[in-house]
C-alpha cells in the first residue's frame, strides 16, 4: 500500500519514564529497557539518588544538567512499581511507513525540515515545565515545516500521546495557546483525571527487590512533581460512606508531598477551566482519547487500619468501571472529548495494539482503510495478570469475557509467553471454567527479565491483549 499523504506535523509524546536521560557529561542516567531491564534494575539503587529532585522545586529545572536524549524503544518500567510499558520506536516506524512522514536522522542539522517529531522529555519534572518546552519546540518545528514548501503553509499539528505525555500536550493546547495550531490531540491511556496507581506508589512505596533498592526508588518516586500530577483528580478514597479526594483527607497520606498534591489539583483545574473558557470554533482541534477497557483497574481505595497503606479496589460503590489496568475508564475519557476508540488492551501496550493502529490510521488517512462488518464482531477480553513474578515461581493469569458477549463461554483462548530478548516462546491453552472465566499457568522457573504475554482467541488475532511481565529475584531483606 502506498504511503498516505499527511502534510501536518505529527508529534509523538511518550509516557512517564519513556524518555532516555543523560547528564551534563553525556552519560546515560536512565535508559533501562528491553532484555537488560532486570539486570540494570538490580544496580539502579546506586545511581538513582542522583536523579532524586530537591524539595520545593515546583515547575523549575533542578539545574543538575540532566536532559532527555530520545524515546525508549523497548519495555521499561514506571517509578515505584514494576508496571511495564512498551517502547515507542515501533509506533514511530509504523507512522513513517504508512504516511508521508519523516524523522530527523541522527547527525542531521536541526534546520532540516521534518514532519514526524518524537518529543522526549525529562519525565521527573512538572508537566507545566515540559509543556513550556513542548511549546517552544513544536512552534519552531512547525514554522520550519511550513516555510519549507508552499503547499505546507497551512500545516497544523497532530499530537499522538501515550499516558502522561497526553497531560503535557493537553496543558500546552489548553493553557499555552496550542489550540491555535493544533488539528488533533490523540491520547492513548492518558490519565486526564489521574490514576490510583500513582497514589498507591507514593503511599505504599516500592515493594520488590533488595531493601536498599526499594528505599532508594521510593525516595526517588516521592520527589517527583510529575508523579504527583498523575494522582487521582477525582474522589477515590473511601471514608465511611463517602468518597473523598486525596487532598480532602483530614490527615495526610504518608509518603505524599501535600504541597505537590494540592498543586496537582490546581494543574488539572487549570486545564479544565481553560478548555471551558475558550470559545470553540470550526478550526478547534479534535480531542480524541483512546481508552483501554475491561482490564481490572484500581479505581478507589481505603486506608489500612494503621493508616500507613492504601488498599485498592476495582469498584466504585457497586460498579466496576474497568480501564486499561492502570488508568480507570472514567479518567481516560474526560468530559468534552470526542467519542474515541475503546480497545480491550492494557495500558503498557496501547501504542502497539493492532486495533489502536487501525483506528489511528482511520483518523490520519484521507480515506479510512479499515471497516468492520457484523461478521467481525470483536472478541472482548479482560486480562488480569501480575506485573512481577519471582523467577523461580509460576506465572498465572486469568481472562474474562463480558457476560453479554455471544459465545463468550465457548472460546478457545491461548496465551503466548515471549521473552523480550527474542528467546524461545511458550504457548498454552487457557482452561475454560465456564461463564466467561478462563485461566492458565506457566510453570517456572523463568529467566530473569521482561516478557510479553499475548492472550487471544484462536483464529482472531484482532482480539489480542498484551500483558507485560518482569521476572526477577524476590530479595526482600537484602
Amino acid at each position: 500500500m502506498p504511503r498516505q499523504p499527511l502534510n501536518d506535523l505529527v508529534v509523538v509524546l511518550p509516557g512517564i519514564m519513556g524518555s532516555r536521560l543523560a547528564d551534563a557529561d553525556e552519560n546515560e542516567v536512565w535508559g533501562l529497557s528491553g532484555a537488560a531491564l532486570w539486570r540494570g534494575i538490580r544496580t539502579l539503587g546506586r545511581s538513582i539518588g542522583g536523579l532524586t529532585l530537591p524539595h520545593d522545586l515546583g515547575d523549575d529545572h533542578p539545574g543538575d544538567g540532566v536532559r532527555a536524549t530520545g524515546v525508549l524503544s523497548d519495555l521499561h518500567a514506571l517509578p515505584g512499581r514494576w508496571a511495564l510499558v512498551d517502547g515507542y520506536t515501533g509506533l514511530l516506524d509504523w507512522l513513517e511507513r504508512g504516511f508521508t512522514l519523516s524523522r530527523r536522522f541522527p547527525g542531521q542539522p536541526a534546520a532540516v525540515p521534518t514532519n514526524l517529531l518524537p518529543f522526549p522529555y525529562d519525565w521527573r519534572l512538572s508537566c507545566r515545565y515540559n509543556a513550556g518546552l513542548l511549546k517552544a519546540t513544536v512552534e519552531e518545528e512547525l514554522d520550519r515545516w511550513r516555510a519549507s514548501a508552499a503547499a505546507r503553509k497551512d500545516a497544523r499539528v497532530t499530537f499522538v500521546c501515550h499516558s502522561m505525555g497526553g497531560l503535557i500536550a493537553r496543558f500546552y493546547v489548553e493553557c499555552l495557546g496550542g489550540h491555535e495550531i493544533t488539528r488533533r490531540l490523540i491520547t492513548l491511556g492518558t490519565p486526564h483525571r489521574g490514576s490510583l496507581d500513582a497514589l498507591e506508589a507514593l503511599v505504599n512505596g516500592h515493594s520488590v527487590g533488595p531493601r536498599r533498592l526499594r528505599a532508594a526508588l521510593t525516595r526517588f518516586a516521592r520527589s517527583l512533581p510529575s508523579l504527583h500530577q498523575l494522582t487521582p483528580d477525582y474522589a477515590c478514597l473511601t471514608t465511611g460512606k463517602a468518597l473523598l479526594y486525596a487532598r480532602e483527607l483530614p490527615t495526610a497520606l504518608p509518603g505524599v508531598d501535600e504541597k505537590l498534591l494540592h498543586d496537582a489539583g490546581a494543574f488539572h483545574a487549570a486545564i479544565r477551566e481553560a478548555a471551558e473558557a475558550r470559545t470553540k470554533g470550526a478550526a478547534d482541534p479534535a480531542f480524541v482519547p483512546f481508552v483501554g477497557v475491561l482490564q481490572p483497574t484500581a479505581t478507589t481505595a481505603t486506608r489500612s487500619d494503621d493508616g500507613e497503606r492504601l488498599i485498592t479496589s476495582t469498584a466504585v460503590g457497586s460498579r466496576t468501571e474497568g480501564g486499561d489496568g492502570t488508568v480507570p475508564r472514567l479518567s481516560a475519557h474526560p468530559p468534552g472529548a470526542t467519542a474515541g476508540h475503546t480497545p480491550c488492551e492494557r495500558h503498557g501496550s496501547l501504542q502497539v495494539n493492532r486495533g489502536v493502529r487501525d483506528a489511528l490510521w482511520n483518523l490520519l488517512a484521507p480515506e479510512p482503510a479499515y471497516h468492520r462488518g457484523p461478521e467481525d464482531e470483536p472478541v472482548r477480553l479482560g486480562v488480569d495478570a501480575p506485573d512481577f513474578v519471582a523467577a523461580d515461581g509460576t506465572y498465572e493469569l486469568t481472562a474474562t469475557v463480558p457476560p453479554d458477549a455471544p459465545g463468550g463461554d465457548e472460546l478457545a483462548l491461548r496465551a503466548t509467553l515471549r521473552p523480550a530478548d527474542g528467546g524461545l516462546e511458550s504457548r498454552r491453552t487457557l482452561r475454560n471454567h465456564g461463564e466467561g472465566q478462563y485461566s492458565v499457568t506457566f510453570p517456572g522457573p523463568l529467566n530473569p527479565g521482561p516478557y510479553r504475554v499475548t492472550v487471544e482467541a484462536a483464529g482472531r488475532p484482532d482480539s489480542a491483549v498484551t500483558a507485560l511481565l518482569l521476572a526477577g529475584d524476590h530479595e526482600s531483606d537484602a
